[in-house]
């Protein structure tokens, strides 16, 4: 089948589908999209509420629990030890198929009956405040983090301990603070893209190296700053000329990081390593992806993100981990040949599922555990079941439903509460405007903090240990927040003054650090003499820097020359 170009039915922009996505599409038997990838990655983050936290009390206990459904959403939320319990069965809310209406409109019924559970978080101990977490010890507001001890305002953070701030650290981190995609660094502070380094104040694409400040593009260094190799002797009396516990001066040397990032550091129109055959950005270890990006360890795939272990897939979100044959899934984890489906772990042949654990042969079920040959949380024999279900596919394929992820407007969260706010952000009246959801009482105290901005002490050594009983308000959104006693120690510890942003506002300048998740079509920019090449390098590729950047972007093999 030849290539085809479509006009996408939500941003009405022109998108190709590729011969070798229609037999995908033809394998797993369904009908090829109608809308275009960045439209189709939007309707996934519609449903991904992963850091906006409530309290509400359990529909079955009656405690108090952190969820992140807020207590005016119409479902039943069960804790998480309720829902995992023994104690309530999905398949009391079975409900039977009703061909005189349409598949989405029964599905939301079921879901506004079917308990869900307040958070995704398993085997940790003192980590409430975590979601899509797991097997943490003393992890605080933290998301997608796993395996970690001592953690604060961190997301996507694995095997790492006593951090704070961080973003995408991948494995063995130790005492960083704002740093983002790092690997098996130690007692690192406001650092992009470093690898198997310690001590380092302001970098950019460091690897194997230690104590540099304000340098880019090293390897194997020591004693570097700002991108000059000095004794142990000058580079200790350069960096004492810097009071590193002020505000001030913090402020100074970020906005420099800034500007040493986009206009001196050379930067590789792809990072990642260890790829044969692939497209995308933050790539490791991959063969023949396309159009990805956040991807390790995963082959012959597209369209994915945020993802590990994962093969022959397409359109996925948040998954992986001997993930095989799946297409249009989001938060679903050890899953084979499943399609359209929501926060769904180690299933087989799932179809049109939320929230299904351990579980094979599903279509259109919810909170189901262990179960099988069952349709909207009925049970049947497997002749019925596969009878059944394939003439509820026929019914939405005339109402035009069927090859469709779910859409946001029967989220149980709503827009701004999720990923595509922060990712794909639109205005209240934009995301109303599209039949989606907006929730009005997102979590946030204003205008109750008890000291002005500009009377907090400029250096960390100068603030006084009662001054957690502080509430503080945030210099760019105005909200209120207090410090918790740990964060307090930390930035002691580390010496590193007090941020006037609240978590949330950090966070989003961590976003801004990282390269958006698309990509252009552009040339090398390299023009030295000594590369090979006369005048500028004619290599071209695909890149996640955009045309209008002001960073030098160069081919893989100008780069390596330059800083290998």
């Amino acid at each position: 089948m030849q290539n085809e170009t479509r006009q996408c039915k939500n941003c009405n922009q022109n998108f190709t589908i590729e011969s070798d996505d229609f037999s995908f599409y033809e394998k797993i038997k369904v009908p090829a999209p109608t809308w275009c990838p960045d439209c189709r990655q939007q309707r996934r983050y519609a449903w991904r509420n992963e850091r906006t936290l409530y309290r509400r009390n359990c529909d079955l206990c009656n405690k108090s629990m952190v969820t992140i459904y807020s207590p005016n959403k119409p479902y039943k939320v069960y804790c998480i030890s309720c829902w995992w319990s023994d104690g309530w069965d999905a398949a009391e809310y079975g409900k039977d198929f009703d061909f005189s209406r349409p598949f989405f409109e029964q599905f939301s019924e079921l879901q506004h009956d079917t308990p869900r559970v307040a958070l995704l978080n398993k085997n940790s101990t003192n980590s409430e405040y975590t979601n899509h977490s797991g097997d943490n010890k003393n992890v605080y507001f933290s998301f997608s983090c796993f395996w970690n001890e001592n953690l604060q305002y961190c997301t996507w953070v694995q095997k790492s301990r006593d951090s704070m701030d961080c973003s995408y650290v991948y494995e063995k981190g130790e005492r960083l603070y704002e740093c983002v995609d790092s690997q098996s660094s130690y007692q690192s502070q406001y650092c992009v893209l470093i690898n198997g380094s310690s001590n380092l104040m302001y970098c950019y694409d460091v690897n194997g190296s230690s104590d540099c400040f304000m340098s880019s593009n090293l390897r194997n260094q020591r004693y570097v700053f700002r991108n000059q190799k000095l004794s142990k002797e000058e580079y200790m009396e350069k960096m004492s000329e810097y009071d590193l516990s002020s505000h001030r001066v913090r402020e100074k040397l970020f906005k420099e990081f800034i500007e040493m990032m986009e206009h001196q550091a050379l930067h590789k129109c792809i990072v990642g390593e260890r790829n044969v055959g692939s497209v995308g950005n933050m790539l490791f270890n991959c063969k023949n992806v396309k159009n990805c990006f956040d991807l390790d360890i995963s082959e012959d795939s597209k369209y994915i993100y945020g993802s590990l272990d994962i093969k022959d897939c397409v359109d996925l979100y948040h998954a992986g981990v001997k993930t095989e044959l799946c297409y249009d899934c989001h938060g679903c984890t050890r899953i084979y040949n499943t399609q359209f489906s929501h926060l769904c772990y180690d299933n087989s042949h799932l179809m049109y599922c939320d929230s299904c654990q351990n579980s094979q042969n599903l279509f259109g079920c919810v909170s189901v555990k262990k179960g099988e040959y069952m349709i909207f949380n009925k049970k049947y024999s497997k002749e019925e079941y596969l009878a059944l279900k394939e003439k509820i596919v026929e019914h939405m394929k005339t109402t035009g439903e069927y090859g469709e992820y779910f859409p946001p407007s029967i989220a149980p969260v709503y827009y701004n509460e999720t990923r595509g706010a922060i990712y794909m952000p639109l205005s209240k009246d934009e995301i109303l405007a599209k039949g989606w959801h907006w929730e009005e009482k997102v979590p946030g105290v204003f205008g109750k903090g008890t000291i002005a901005m500009e009377e907090v002490p400029d250096s960390i050594n100068d603030v006084a240990d009662n001054f957690v009983a502080q509430i503080l308000t945030c210099t760019v959104c105005t909200k209120n927040y207090n410090l918790t006693s740990d964060e307090f120690i930390f930035y002691k510890r580390e010496k590193i003054p007090l941020s006037r942003k609240c978590p949330d506002c950090r966070e989003k300048v961590r976003i801004g650090l990282r390269l958006p998740r698309k990509l252009w079509h552009r040339s090398c920019m390299c023009d030295k003499p000594n590369h090979e090449h006369e005048n500028v390098c004619p290599n071209e590729f695909e890149t996640s820097y955009s045309p209008e950047r002001p960073e030098m972007v160069y081919c893989e093999s100008c780069y390596q020359k330059e800083v290998l």
